[in-house]
């Protein structure tokens, strides 16, 4: 009777939203099809090899793919919205005006190259004239207020032991390349040559700024960076929630960190006597942390702060700063050798400034409410194929299950955009102010975050703007979160049969859904806390296919030489894996008992993990690639296509995939997590 029940709540599709009379596409890409090579053999080219071959990345990008291509079709969009403003000259003070005048002072280049450096005069004086190692506290709190890197970062988020209060965290921070590896990995030669190159891009830019010291303090300012990475802990470790919380009171800092005077550290930030505990994610860096303070002399703290003035500021500076930021970021680091138009750049740049502003005119212009309707449904629908599923958990204990459906049900979905709108009163943009204007931006951030403390968890709050090509799970508020751009073909195609729109969006949502259920995000309740629910004994069930998962993703290599990293990518793979079978779930209830229709030669099953397949076509430059693999949580997306794949029961059956076949795994070493 429940299952019979259960059916009948999810036979409501997507296809209710359609005409009856109108003719349902597959949504299947096929002219960028490879049908010379076989889906059981290498399911991402099948999908995506004509277009492989066929496709340029283009100049001006680093990767070119399904996310990408959204993003620089949107763009286009945003500007129009962008000059709308400008046309309407806008009253002082209110919205349309601060968006018109900052994407106005940054499209001014003229008035930036006339400038020069005189803009940063007023921080370059701060840190210049610093007279001892006493003021360096205050000057680091500072300059993390107006968005520049420091060793350390002071944040405000909800206690993640306590989810109903904001709490102070501090972290490690103080890098200006990708990732520690960059700096530690001598056998690399690719990674060495980025590090002698960023050393020659520090010295071009001190010297731009003046230091005719600036070959020697490039050297000095590597060293220093160098032994911060030493110290800081690896993305595999800050993966861990339970390690990284390490709650103390205040005063304890001073037995972490020795002879810093966090006193003024946190009064300059604007927590003092606000808080009276602090959260360290990594206690013993903020240890070499303080040693490295005590040993380095002043003048190699004044050009490091120096520098990550004017690293963070180039892009907003004259043309020689912008062309060697450039230069450096795009073209050594990621392969890019052609500048983007300036507008698009204004546009992210007014994205990142005033993001809802922008994404408010957005979805009044682009975003129809019956796509959030239909969205609403598909949701609901792939939740209750999670809740099935745990009930049918072959590896996880009654006693865990019962936990597990009480933090389902607490999920909080998030759709389209905010029920309200960010408060930018407080910001002020002055048209002819670039550098200004960023300043006071990150100053508003900061703000914003430090006037939580102390007042209700604001649960309407949205961690990404409407016109975002993504989509996160949120664990200490136990929420999903789809914006509004992400709701467009290829992830969710109005025109299509609900195969496509399962495998593809179905599994986004799926794969979010279980970031709650992942390696980490399971270390939470339902209600956003930190707290072991598991028995013992599924933990170890748990762990036991957590290792096979990390294992099978280490033995992928997208470049001669570079390796997936398992660990670091495990809890997208969870989530890839489980989203893909839970969405494929949810497509079979939503048939009702009734067989899907052939379109385009291909049965429902088939074009279901289609779907999935062509939302992960991507092409990367060789540098971004090995960005990626040293940073992103993501695996590469041939193998966020075939690795989910081919632990998928259905999968099997869809495609015939039999012994002999490269991507047949025998059914005894699938790892089937829900």
């Amino acid at each position: 009777m429940k299952k019979r029940l259960l059916l009948t709540t999810l036979t409501l599709t997507l296809m209710t939203a359609f005409a009856a009379d109108a003719p349902l596409q597959s949504g299947i890409d096929l002219p960028n099809m490879d049908t010379s090579v076989r889906p059981q053999d290498d399911f991402f080219t099948y999908l995506n090899g004509s277009w492989l071959k066929t496709t340029e990345i283009p100049a001006d990008k680093s990767s070119w793919g399904t996310f990408a291509k959204l993003r620089d079709d949107t763009l286009p969009q945003l500007r129009g919205l962008i000059e709308k403003a400008q046309a309407e000259k806008a009253k002082n003070g209110t919205e349309p005006q601060k968006i018109a005048d900052l994407y106005a002072s940054y499209m001014d280049e003229a008035r930036l190259n006339e400038l020069g450096i005189r803009p940063l005069a007023g921080e370059l004086n701060r840190i210049r004239g610093l007279k001892d190692k006493k003021g360096l506290p205050i000057l680091f709190a500072h300059l993390a207020q107006v968005g520049i890197t420091t060793p350390y970062g002071v944040g405000v988020r909800q206690d993640a032991r306590e989810s109903t209060r904001y709490a102070v965290y501090i972290g490690q921070s103080g890098l200006g390349l990708p990732d520690r590896d960059y700096y530690l990995k001598k056998d690399d030669a690719k990674l060495a040559a980025a590090l002698a190159k960023y050393e020659l891009y520090i010295a071009k830019v001190l010297t731009l700024a003046g230091d005719h010291n600036a070959s020697a303090n490039a050297k000095k300012i590597v060293a220093l960076e160098t032994a911060l990475a030493e110290v800081q802990w690896t993305k595999v470790e800050n993966r861990d929630p339970v390690k990284r919380y390490n709650k103390m009171p205040i005063k304890q800092l001073t037995d972490l960190a020795p002879g810093y005077d966090w006193g003024h550290a946190l009064a300059s930030t604007g927590v003092a006597n606000k808080v009276d505990y602090v959260i360290v994610n990594q206690p013993s860096y903020l240890t070499g942390f303080a040693a490295l303070l005590e040993k380095t002399d002043l003048a190699t703290w004044k050009s490091y702060l120096e520098w990550q003035l004017l690293r963070e500021m180039s892009p907003f500076l004259s043309k020689d700063f912008a062309d060697a930021h450039f230069d450096f970021y795009s073209t050594e680091l990621t392969g890019v050798a052609v500048k983007p138009p300036r507008w698009k750049t204004g546009v992210a740049l007014v994205e990142g400034s005033l993001g809802e502003a922008l994404g408010k005119l957005y979805v009044a212009e682009y975003f129809p409410p019956e796509r959030k309707a239909r969205m609403d449904e598909l949701v609901k629908n792939v939740l209750a194929a999670y809740k099935s599923s745990i009930d049918n958990l072959d590896w996880m204990s009654p006693a865990t299950k019962v936990e597990a459906q009480a933090k389902l049900a607490k999920f909080t979905p998030k759709i389209g955009y905010p029920t309200k709108w960010r408060d930018y009163s407080a910001l002020v943009i002055v048209k002819g102010d670039l550098v200004g204007n960023v300043l006071r931006t990150a100053n508003y951030r900061h703000q914003r975050m430090i006037a939580k403390l102390g007042k209700p968890i604001d649960r309407e709050e949205w961690g990404m703007t409407p016109q975002t090509i993504n989509a996160y799970y949120n664990s200490t508020m136990n929420e999903i979160v789809f914006p509004a751009a992400i709701l467009q073909p290829p992830f969710f195609d109005a025109k299509a049969d609900d195969a496509v729109n399962y495998g593809a969006i179905g599994a986004v949502i799926g794969h979010e859904i279980s970031h709650g259920f992942d390696d980490g995000g399971s270390q939470s309740d339902g209600d956003g806390n930190l707290r072991d629910w598991w028995t013992k004994e599924d933990k170890a069930n748990f762990k036991a296919k957590t290792d096979a998962l990390v294992k099978q993703y280490d033995g992928y290599s997208p470049l001669p030489g570079y390796h997936v990293n398992g660990a670091l990518t495990l809890g997208e793979n969870i989530a890839d894996n489980s989203g893909i079978a839970i969405a494929y779930k949810a497509y079979q209830i939503s048939l009702g008992g009734k067989a899907a229709p052939v379109i385009d030669g291909f049965t429902g099953d088939q074009r279901f993990y289609m779907g999935f397949g062509q939302i992960w076509r991507v092409k990367m430059r060789e540098k971004q690639q090995i960005v990626q693999i040293k940073t992103d949580p993501h695996s590469p997306g041939q193998f966020r296509t075939n690795g989910p794949v081919v632990n998928q029961p259905g999968f099997y059956e869809a495609f015939g995939v039999k012994p002999g076949d490269k991507l047949y795994v025998a059914p005894e070493q699938r790892i089937i997590i829900w």
